[in-house]
């Protein structure tokens, strides 16, 4: 066991430096269905009001983006093309709308509950991509706005410290209507020494 990310870590304000912190942290689900954990080898930043790839670019205050203004540590739980569920750890302070995107875990915990939500993908597999990390942990919108420091879902530090060798910084995934300058910004950090 490892010690539960705090709400102040969350309330951080630089959320790239954020992304790259959650690197080799461990994050737990627990559902009915049981008790899902692994560790975190990708993660996406995004950066508030000006970063036009995040949600509430240039202030864009929806019923979905409302949650992202909340202080840091709670999380924000949306369907991409009506198909995939995609779970971000809002950080930052209370009006600052920042997020970190959790694309990738390697599940260590709960194997007979994710082989069953997973069924026919291998097991290497189980948590790489966005989509496939909610599925994995059995997140859905209706975690949305859930706290990362309560029973559900949260995470946890278990002492591993990742080099900066084992991390590859590239741009952002999916995001070319942002423009070049923000399309191309590489906050998008994967562990590879996490993929092994």
């Amino acid at each position: 066991m490892g010690k539960k990310i705090s709400r102040e870590v969350y309330q951080q304000e630089n959320v790239v430096e954020l992304a790259r912190f959650f690197l080799g942290k461990y994050i737990v689900s627990v559902t009915p269905e049981g008790r899902v954990g692994g560790w975190i080898i990708e993660t996406e930043a995004y950066g508030g009001e000006e970063d036009l790839a995040c949600h509430a670019a240039g202030g864009r205050r929806t019923s979905r983006t409302e949650i992202m203004y909340r202080p840091g540590g709670v999380a924000y739980v949306y369907l991409c093309y009506g198909l995939h569920h995609m779970l971000n750890f809002v950080t930052g302070p209370r009006d600052v709308p920042c997020a970190v995107l959790l694309r990738g875990v390697k599940i260590e915990e709960g194997e007979a509950v994710v082989k069953s939500r997973r069924r026919g993908v291998p097991r290497e597999r189980w948590g790489i991509g966005p989509g496939c990390v909610t599925k994995a942990l059995g997140v859905t919108i209706k975690d949305n706005g859930v706290s990362l420091t309560g029973t559900r879902l949260w995470i946890e530090d278990r002492g591993v410290e990742i080099p900066d060798a084992e991390v590859c910084y590239t741009p952002r995934i999916g995001v070319d209507y942002a423009g070049e300058i923000w399309s191309q910004k590489p906050w998008r950090m994967v562990w590879r020494g996490g993929l092994a």
